[in-house]
C-alpha cells in the first residue's frame, strides 16, 4: 500500500469549492426545478465472501423490465426509471413525496469478478447480483513447510 501525503488545505479548498457550487445550484433554482434536478439511487448492500462478491440493491417501485444492469470486472452499473401514474385530483389537492425519472448508480467492486458469469435475482423490490470472483481474486490458502534447522 503505497503512503499519500496528506494536504489539509487543498482539502479545505475543494470543499469550499464543493459547498459553492452547492449553494449557487439550490439558490438559481425554484422549488419546482429543483425537486426535478434532485436525484434518486438506489441503496445498496455489497458483500464480499471467499469465492464471491454479493451486491444488493434496492430498487422499490421499478420493474425487471425498466431496470438497466450492466457488470465490468471491477464495477457495477444500476439503471432505471421510475414511471409516474397518471392520476388526477377534481376536488381538493393532490400531493406527491414520490420520486419519479431516470436514476443511475455505479458501484465500484471490491475484488475483480468473472462478468459473463453472474447470477441475477429480483424479488420485491430488491435486485441480488452474485458475482463470481475471477479466478486470480480468490484467496488461495498455500501450505509453508518449514524445515528445521540443526546445529
Amino acid at each position: 500500500m503505497a503512503l499519500v501525503r496528506w494536504e489539509p488545505f487543498r482539502e479545505i479548498d475543494t470543499l469550499r469549492r464543493q459547498m459553492d457550487r452547492l449553494f449557487d445550484d439550490v439558490t438559481s433554482l425554484t422549488g419546482t426545478e429543483r425537486s426535478e434536478r434532485s436525484t434518486w439511487a438506489p441503496a445498496v448492500e455489497l458483500r464480499e465472501t471467499e469465492d464471491a462478491v454479493v451486491l444488493r440493491a434496492e430498487v422499490p417501485g421499478v420493474e425487471a423490465k425498466n431496470l438497466d444492469v450492466q457488470v465490468s470486472r471491477d464495477a457495477v452499473s444500476i439503471a432505471g426509471e421510475h414511471h409516474q401514474e397518471q392520476r388526477t385530483e377534481e376536488k381538493g389537492l393532490f400531493r406527491t413525496e414520490f420520486r419519479y425519472g431516470s436514476f443511475r448508480r455505479v458501484v465500484p467492486l471490491p475484488a475483480q469478478v468473472q462478468n459473463d458469469q453472474v447470477k441475477a435475482e429480483f424479488k420485491d423490490g430488491i435486485l441480488t447480483l452474485t458475482l463470481p470472483k475471477a479466478e486470480d481474486e480468490r484467496r488461495k490458502v498455500v501450505k509453508v513447510t518449514l524445515d528445521s534447522a540443526q546445529s
